[in-house]
């Protein structure tokens, strides 16, 4: 018996820190093939620690994504990348760039509000650490570098709300969004005065919390669409999702205790997020394959992953090319590659990094499991998926078996999820692909090179910033 597809519900827009992604889903959050699209852009590097975005470009990409979607929409819904802060003027037009979650020119006011701050105090009351990724740090580092910029803004926001807004004429920030900043409080579920009042801000200064506004629904943190999207949202499930960036979560029971370096983040009223994220995942992959000159084939990528190593080839690497996060927020460490020798290549160097970040998953997934207790299934999703390789180091280096989502769009799909939950749906589980089973060999060979990766890590916290300049 033919069963009828159900017709498209809705529209969902993931913004991504790489790229926009646009598809019409149906009541069973399944995306119309023919209704996705998607448009790069490239985040602007600096060499004094600057990651910034242009929003025009950002607009124009998600512009064009939307022409390219089937225009037949009911209701609208969103993921956006966390963290990251624009400035808008009184007609909410763009004042500054948009300064991104890597962007880490704040690191030293981050160090000053440790000082005047309890930061243990302050991330159980936000869920955020105080460093150099999320609002408060950024805003003081722009009170201090340029007094009359600040002053001239208007409002600040996420990138996903003035997208909303200049599309959908929607200005509001979801509770979601707004527990990625560091400035909301999870225990009341509203703008922190404390901190804002530190900042010399008031809430005027930003959107008013709002989880729906008629049939649009504010983009939520692309972190809690991820989980979502991949079936992760009840206790016992981890979530992987490995992009330009990557982080390991999971939705756990309400009392959970929430762990020193780690996040606590909104998903609805009702859930909240507790995990770690990493800077440097597929844009470190992305710098090894542009500056080894290594071939942009993938499949070749993926011949050199998986051939097998020399023994005598012992590298460790931190990699730390943009500003790390958890689980021990070195901000202030360098990358460092030990083991290098002439007989060293480019595809070793790729294959270290590669297990170098998943290592630092690791990391995250044992502080994680320290309260939440062994997950019982562990999804991933991202980019990552396109490589099979990569996705075996992953498995060898956790030493876990893993399930990848079928779909490697999870934040797409969970947007979607978000507003037909919220409508009072029930959509189906995810569909995933073939289990990835760790090797114990290569996983007992990836417990000691995690080792010498925190050993090192360790090494260079306890030397001070002029002693490692030679």
């Amino acid at each position: 018996m033919n069963r009828r597809r159900a017709e498209p519900a809705l529209l969902a827009i993931d913004i991504g820190t790489s790229s926009v992604r646009t598809a019409l889903f149906d009541e069973n959050a399944q995306a119309i093939p023919s209704s996705r699209a998607s448009a790069k852009y490239h985040l602007c590097h600096s060499s004094d620690y600057g990651a910034v975005l242009d929003p025009a470009q950002l607009l124009r990409g998600t512009k064009r994504c939307l022409r390219l979607t089937n225009s037949r929409i009911e209701t609208v819904t969103g993921s956006g990348f966390w963290h990251s802060l624009l400035g808008l003027d009184r007609a909410g037009k763009p004042r500054t760039p948009i300064y991104t979650w890597a962007d880490s020119r704040c690191a030293a006011e981050a160090a000053d509000l440790r000082v005047q701050l309890d930061e243990r105090a302050v991330q159980q009351r936000t869920g955020c650490m105080l460093r150099s990724s999320f609002w408060p740090a950024k805003l003081l580092w722009l009170r201090r570098s340029d007094p009359e910029l600040f002053r001239s803004v208007a409002r600040w926001v996420s990138p996903a709300e003035w997208v909303f807004e200049e599309l959908f004429g929607v200005r509001a920030c979801s509770h979601s969004m707004a527990s990625g900043t560091g400035l909301y409080k999870t225990t009341t579920n509203s703008w922190d005065e404390e901190l804002l009042e530190l900042l010399g801000l008031t809430t005027r200064k930003l959107n008013p919390l709002c989880d729906q506004v008629e049939t649009c629904f504010p983009a939520i943190g692309d972190g809690a669409a991820s989980n979502l999207g991949s079936g992760a949202a009840t206790p016992g499930i981890v979530a992987i999702n490995v992009g330009t960036s990557a982080a390991v979560r999971a939705i756990p029971a309400r009392a959970t205790p929430l762990p020193f370096g780690l996040f606590r983040f909104v998903v609805d009223v009702d859930r909240k997020l507790l995990g770690g994220a990493v800077s440097n995942a597929g844009n470190l992959h992305a710098w090894c394959l542009r500056e080894l000159q290594l071939s942009p084939d993938r499949k070749k990528i993926e011949q050199l992953l998986r051939a097998p190593r020399d023994r005598n080839t012992r590298l460790t690497v931190l990699p730390f090319w943009v500003s790390e996060r958890a689980p021990t927020w070195p901000e202030n460490l360098p990358s460092v590659v030990v083991g290098m020798t002439q007989a060293t290549t480019a595809a070793d160097l790729l294959r270290a990094t590669v297990s170098a970040v998943c290592h630092r998953l690791g990391d995250i997934l044992e502080q994680l499991e320290s309260v939440t207790g062994r997950s019982k299934k562990i999804v991933v999703s991202g980019g990552i998926l396109q490589s099979s390789a990569s996705l075996q180091i992953l498995a060898d280096s956790l030493g876990r078996d893993l399930i990848p989502c079928a779909d490697q769009e999870a934040s797409l799909r969970g947007a979607a999820v978000h507003a037909l939950e919220q409508a009072g749906k029930s959509p189906p589980a995810p569909k995933y692909a073939r289990r990835i089973r760790h090797d114990r060999k290569s996983a007992a060979r990836a417990r000691i090179e995690r080792q010498r990766q925190i050993e090192l890590e360790r090494f260079f916290a306890q030397i001070t910033p002029d002693d490692r300049v030679l």
